[in-house]
């Protein structure tokens, strides 16, 4: 059998979530487009060296976030985007889903104007927030579809020093670069989710009306001692984002 894998904290994570994470990058990927088949239980039991219970918990989850449909007798079939509403369907259920966007959408990112944090941000962080940022702005596409799905500013503290100038800003996600390039670790990762009009800069952004629903996520990042190091601020369209969540039942 698969080992099961550790996450940052050396803790486990069971192996049902390892499979359900591989399978639903291949979904979003498009490996099981064009009439493909999707695979049969027993077929990812013997791909994936993994016993039944593992891969029925796996595609449980996948099911209840829209990604596929099963029928006792017809097998499992994966859903189209049209039926999970053209939306990109962001996996919520542990911190490598949050923040790790589905593989085949991509981003770039520029830097802008530097300075302290703008106000309309820093009032939402709840907390005092000093000292200069560096900021960069991305645009995020999945790579078929020419519409944004998001526009984000990254924020990074002064203390990283010029590790942020240093950040690859063709490479995707700024967050895994700049614990690598600064030495520093994510001890916590806060996010408030809001419903809000775009205003007339986002909505030029997005492609969308000025005042249309967008999905606004800020995320604060902090170091295991509690230093806020990095801020992002995303504005999601309505009708092309979505959060798929899972929660387990104690008891």
């Amino acid at each position: 059998m698969a080992t099961t894998a550790r996450d940052k904290k050396g803790q486990r994570t069971p192996r049902y979530l390892q499979l359900a994470g591989e399978l639903r990058e291949a979904i979003l990927a498009g490996e099981f487009a064009g009439g493909k088949q999707f695979p049969t239980e027993t077929a990812l039991c013997a791909r994936y060296d993994v016993s039944r219970f593992t891969v029925r918990e796996a595609l449980r989850r996948l099911e209840a976030e829209g990604l596929i449909q099963r029928r006792r007798g017809s097998g499992t079939t994966v859903q189209p985007a049209a039926a999970r509403g053209g939306a990109l369907h962001q996996p919520l259920s542990n911190v490598g889903e949050l923040l790790q966007y589905a593989r085949g959408s991509e981003v770039t990112y520029e830097e802008v104007e530097c300075g302290a944090l703008p106000p309309e941000v820093a009032e939402q962080i709840g907390e005092p927030v000093t000292g200069e940022w560096m900021c960069f702005r991305g645009t995020r596409r999945q790579a078929e579809d020419s519409l944004p799905i998001a526009v984000t500013d990254a924020y990074f503290h002064e203390y990283l020093g010029e590790a942020p100038r240093e950040l690859d800003l063709a490479a995707g996600t700024l967050f895994s670069q700049i614990e690598r390039i600064a030495g520093v670790r994510i001890g916590k990762v806060t996010q408030d989710i809001q419903a809000i009009p775009a205003d007339a800069a986002t909505a030029e952004a997005l492609a969308i009306d000025e005042a249309s629903p967008v999905l606004r996520i800020l995320r604060c990042y902090y170091d295991p001692d509690g230093r806020l190091f990095e801020i992002s601020v995303s504005h999601h369209p309505g009708d092309r984002f979505a959060y798929a969540m899972h929660i387990d039942v104690e008891g």
